[in-house]
Parts: C-alpha cells; sequence; structure tokens
C-alpha cells in the first residue's frame, strides 16, 4: 500500500513539474563547455529558458519560438557576468536551435544549469546539467624530445563511479591513470582524457607535442642534370628555436653519402653559439635556405650533377645525446645513346632512359622527341630503338619520370644529325685535299732530288790539270 501511494505521488510531481533529466559535463579551467537541447521533434515548438537556479524567475536567456530568435540576456550584474562566457548561436530559422557554449570557463561556472522548456499549452519539462571540473596535467611540458618521459594525468571532481581513460592520437585508449609513456613521433599531437560518468561522456583534450624534423619522406628524391634539386628539411610549424635551444640545442648539419661510397661527407653546418648562420664544409654547388631562423633547413640547386645520387642526412643534436635526423635518398635519371650525339642521318639511334637501378613498378617514363620529329608519339619505353634516323630528329629529346599523375623529374639530350650526302661530299673532299697535297709533296721531293744530282756533276768536272782534247801516244 505504501508502494502504491509513493508511485502515485511521484505521479503527480511528474505530471505537474515534467520529468528531470541530468546531464553531467566534465571541462577544465579555460576551457569550452557545449550544453545541448534534447533531441526532440517538436523542440521548435518550445519555450527554451536557460536557468542557473531552477526556481528563480530569472532566467539567463531565453528564446521565443513565435518568431523572436534572438537571445535575450536578463538579470542582475551577476547575470550579466555570465553573458561575457555565454555565446548564443541560434540559426537562421526558428527550427535551427543551437546549444548554449560557455567558453573560457572559469571556477564559478562549474556547478548547475537548468533548461526549462515549455509548449504553449503543456505544463514545463526541466532538464539539469551539471558542469564538473576536470584537471589535466602533462608533465614535463611540451615540447618534450624522442625517449624523454611523458606523464598524463586526469583527475575529476566527484561522483565516484566516473571511469577515466586516455585516448592517444591514433585513437587508442588506455585505461591507465596517471598515464607515463617514452615520447616518440607516434605520440604526437591530441590526447583526450575520456570521462565516463554514468550515460554521460565527456571529452577533455591536450596536446603533446614531439619535437622533430618534418617532412619524413618514405620515397626517393629524383634529379638529373637538366632538373633542380631539392633536399626538404623543415622544423614543424609550431616548434620556435626559442623551444629548441631550452632543450639543449648544439649543433644541426647536413651530410652526403654518396652512392658509390659509404664514407659520410659533411657539407653545412648550424652552430648554436652566435646567430644562426650557415658555415659550409663541402658545399657541392649547393645553396642552404637563406633564413634559418623561419625553420627553413632546406638545400637546394637549379641543376643536379653526376654526383648527386646518394643518401643526405639533416640531423639536429642536442646536448642530451638526442639526435633528430631526416634522410633523403636523392636518385639520378639519365639520358645515355649508345651512339654518341652526333649521328648521320640513316644510321640506328638507341636511347636510353633510367636510373641506376631498375625503374620500380609504380614509376614509368615518357618520350618527348623534338617538334619536327616524326617520332612524335613514341612508346613510354627504354631504350627507345629509331631504326634509322634523319634530320627530322636533330634537337632535344625529352624523357620524363612520371608516378601516377605526377611528374618527378626529367632529363634531356641534344642530337646532331648530319645528312648522308653531305657527309659523302665531305669524304670526297677531305680524299681530294689529301691526293693534292701528297702531289705537292712529291713535287717537291722530286725537285730537290734534280737539284742535288746537278750539285753532284758540277762537284765531278772541276779538276786542276785538265788534259786538252785529243789523242796521245803511249
Amino acid at each position: 500500500m505504501n508502494i502504491f501511494i509513493l508511485l502515485l505521488l511521484l505521479a503527480v510531481l511528474t505530471s505537474t513539474t515534467g520529468a528531470a533529466e541530468v546531464v553531467v559535463v566534465y571541462a577544465q579551467i579555460g576551457g569550452t563547455v557545449t550544453l545541448k537541447p534534447p533531441a526532440l521533434n517538436d523542440l521548435k515548438k518550445h519555450y527554451m529558458y536557460w536557468k542557473k537556479d531552477k526556481d528563480s524567475p530569472e532566467d539567463l536567456a531565453w528564446l521565443n519560438p513565435m518568431g523572436n530568435n534572438n537571445w535575450k540576456i536578463k538579470g542582475e550584474h551577476s547575470i550579466e557576468m555570465f553573458a561575457d562566457y555565454i555565446h548564443m548561436k541560434p540559426g537562421k530559422n526558428i527550427s535551427s536551435w543551437s546549444p548554449l557554449i560557455i567558453k573560457n570557463i572559469q571556477q564559478e561556472h562549474f556547478g548547475t544549469f537548468f533548461l526549462k522548456l515549455k509548449k504553449p499549452t503543456d505544463k514545463p519539462t526541466f532538464y539539469e546539467y551539471v558542469i564538473r571540473k576536470l584537471t589535466v596535467s602533462v608533465g614535463p611540458s611540451s615540447p618534450v624530445l624522442p625517449g624523454e618521459t611523458v606523464t598524463l594525468s586526469c583527475s575529476a571532481e566527484t561522483p565516484l563511479g566516473k571511469r577515466i581513460q586516455w585516448m592517444n592520437p591514433r585513437g587508442e585508449l588506455n585505461p591507465l591513470n596517471p598515464l607515463t609513456f617514452s615520447a616518440s613521433m607516434r605520440d604526437n599531437g591530441p590526447w583526450s582524457c575520456m570521462v565516463t560518468d554514468g550515460q554521460s561522456k565527456s571529452q577533455v583534450n591536450v596536446s603533446v607535442t614531439v619535437l622533430d624534423l618534418s617532412p619524413a619522406l618514405s620515397r626517393p628524391q629524383y634529379t638529373s642534370t637538366s632538373s633542380h634539386l631539392s633536399l626538404p628539411c623543415f622544423l614543424l610549424p609550431h616548434i620556435s628555436w626559442e623551444q629548441i635551444k631550452a632543450k639543449g640545442f648544439r649543433e644541426l648539419h647536413w651530410s652526403f653519402i654518396p652512392s658509390t661510397v659509404s664514407v659520410p661527407q659533411r657539407l653545412f653546418s648550424l652552430s648554436a653559439e652566435g646567430p644562426l648562420t650557415w658555415k659550409p664544409d663541402q658545399n657541392k654547388g649547393l645553396q642552404p635556405g637563406t633564413n634559418p631562423n623561419k625553420g627553413d633547413l632546406s638545400l637546394r640547386r637549379n641543376r643536379g650533377i653526376e654526383e648527386d645520387a646518394g643518401e643526405y642526412i639533416c640531423a639536429l643534436e642536442f646536448e642530451n645525446g638526442v639526435t633528430l635526423k631526416r634522410s633523403v635518398h636523392v636518385k639520378l635519371l639519365q639520358i645515355v645513346s649508345s651512339t654518341g650525339t652526333e649521328l648521320i642521318s640513316g644510321q640506328q639511334l638507341n636511347l636510353t632512359c633510367g636510373l641506376e637501378q631498375p625503374l620500380p613498378s609504380d614509376l614509368h617514363l615518357k618520350w618527348l622527341p623534338p617538334k619536327q620529329s616524326t617520332h612524335s608519339d613514341p612508346r613510354p619505353s627504354s631504350p627507345l630503338i629509331i631504326p634509322l634516323v634523319s634530320t627530322a630528329d636533330a634537337g632535344t629529346w625529352r624523357c620524363e619520370l612520371w608516378r601516377n599523375n605526377t611528374q618527378l623529374t626529367w632529363a634531356e639530350i641534344t642530337l646532331e644529325i648530319v645528312p648522308w650526302l653531305s657527309v659523302w661530299m665531305q669524304v670526297v673532299i677531305c680524299s681530294v685535299t689529301v691526293i693534292i697535297i701528297l702531289v705537292f709533296i712529291l713535287a717537291f721531293i722530286l725537285c730537290r732530288r734534280r737539284k742535288k744530282m746537278r750539285h753532284l756533276r758540277r762537284r765531278l768536272c772541276q779538276c786542276k790539270h785538265p788534259k786538252p782534247k785529243g789523242f796521245y801516244r803511249t
């Protein structure tokens, strides 16, 4: 009988005041809280009143469904204080009812808010919103170095039935609280403290910044003697040199390991002492970024050279022995002509375009012959074979390296092709010239020989006592 009376009293209270629902929201100082109205199909037909005290005649704000979709802030000075932090965002029409957003939460905002919904002909229904304080801490403060120990702590006010979990930047949940881990680049990004309190779920984000260089390239860079060379290395956009120096910055340097040898060559360096100025060691014609203060640590060159192939390493060193590295693998695209760059029309042309290693399956080549060439659409193959070249094939041949629809680099070779007739005319002219020269040489030799014989005869005829002509008896 007593149970029946209690149920009857509960039904009466419900019919007169409306059913009460409680939504628990956790927030930290300086954070933002969004109090959402219930998802009712006929929400736009209700009057909406936001209150700090359920029984108070004063409203923080109200919304009239009869066409007035502007929030009206009412009350004394203590309520106007809330107006500095409460931003109502009603939609352009009466059907889009936006939530109550409290920004820059302070200590006085923790507590209970009430939403009163009422139709013109019905009794009001109250919805209770409890904002509880959540304290989140990160130690040490960001940024942190890879390998450094990080502790995340999340503590919430009562009740004790709450459950706290941590969600990492990859979306994985961890029930430990406090949570301690050794920092790596996998941990860089937003971490979320997930609080479950009954049917209510709250999430507060904190950021863990792990010092590193960007970008981390998973694929090689390609260049040629016809295209530019770029070796990217940057500081993360939200990292400053002041933060790096505070962590014990010692030196940043570039080094190069050629593909033919394993001995690294030092190229450039930045020292922690004095202004950030590049010091060249072996620059190989490379140019560093003009303003390293803005985080651009890249190297560039307008034209690649054959010795560019290899591994380039951008290394950021700290006093505690931690070194952050970014490696850039460079591969060289080359065109080789088996018959040289000077040909005679009618010769066979063999052009080979490629890298030092076989071309990966995700890359392909495109050949671009000279505009006047009859081979206007050669197949994307290497080697490119033309059985009989003509003078129309003279000029610049271009080989492009592509990945899907992205051009990676290109290489060029310039061919000189002489007409076949001109070659034979040159042969004839050269032959005649040689014959004439030989005739002149022979004539010169014969002339010298004749002069020498005359001189010899004169010497034989000169006697001191020549005998007179005639016959003599013995």
